[in-house]
């Protein structure tokens, strides 16, 4: 279980008299159960990814608390770091080591023997259909592959909570439909707690069971999809958001946009 209360974190950009605060993230509180997968959504510049890098103890926050299984993020970091895989935006694999490798020094690094780090590498490539690539150098793979590996590093020490910041960016309809099947047995069978941005609302319906919107920094609500359907009164789940991630301001003036273009 992730448990993120009354999160804040400022930035300053700028310098000099240029110089203005910016409130990336102010007062997010929110929670994610363990066999469930929990979406956050929110518009771009919302806080979603410094949300998830401060539960990955990336950045510190500025207020607030995080807890991991119990555990205080900011007290204990390497030991909630241990229940935690995280998948960030930025794959970040090496290039030159094949998907095995790249698996097996991440398992390593947690504190796995090579040999239960390599068997480790075996089961998961099982489970996400890569053994194929297993064996060949990361650079040149493809998005899809890219994710795979990086989705099994993260899994290698068999974490019971799993946060993906975007896990489907760049990927084509067949990699996203395995890494929904994936994730539904993550869920389903392991009973992992997934926490999962997107900004794609099919994938929001298709695969969460609870959803967190952000907005302007903020928890703007909560619930199932059909619980924030029908609090706004929509059919459509991406009408729905709309209404609950913007203000009506926001909204008429996207609309005026969307007429003087197709003007």
């Amino acid at each position: 279980m992730i448990e993120v209360e009354q999160l804040a974190k400022r930035f300053v950009q700028g310098r000099g008299r240029q110089a203005r605060e910016v409130r990336a993230v102010d007062g997010v509180t929110w929670r994610a159960e363990d066999g469930r997968i929990t979406g956050l959504l929110g518009p771009n510049g919302a806080g979603k990814t410094t949300t998830l890098r401060m539960v990955a103890a990336l950045i510190q926050p500025d207020a607030g608390r995080i807890r991991v299984d119990g555990i205080d993020v900011a007290a204990e970091p390497m030991k909630a770091l241990g229940r935690m895989g995280v998948l960030s935006d930025s794959r970040g694999l090496y290039p030159r080591l094949t998907a095995r490798e790249n698996i097996v020094y991440y398992g390593r690094l947690h504190g796995l023997t090579h040999r239960a780090a390599a068997a480790r590498a075996d089961e998961l490539a099982k489970v996400l259909d890569m053994e194929p690539l297993l064996d060949r150098r990361t650079d040149g793979f493809s998005q899809g592959e890219k994710m795979k590996t990086a989705l099994a590093r993260a899994l290698v020490h068999n974490p019971p909570n799993i946060i993906l910041d975007e896990p489907t960016n760049g990927l084509d309809v067949l990699a996203t439909r395995a890494l929904r099947e994936a994730l539904r047995r993550l869920r389903d069978v392991e009973g992992k707690c997934i926490v999962f941005s997107t900004h794609i609302m099919q994938e929001v319906e298709r695969l969460c069971d609870h959803v967190i919107v952000i907005s302007h920094g903020r928890t703007a609500a909560q619930g199932t999809v059909a619980e924030l359907s029908a609090r706004t009164g929509q059919t459509d789940f991406e009408e729905a958001f709309v209404d609950l991630a913007f203000t009506p301001a926001e909204r008429d003036h996207a609309g005026q946009l969307a007429g003087e273009q197709a003007a």
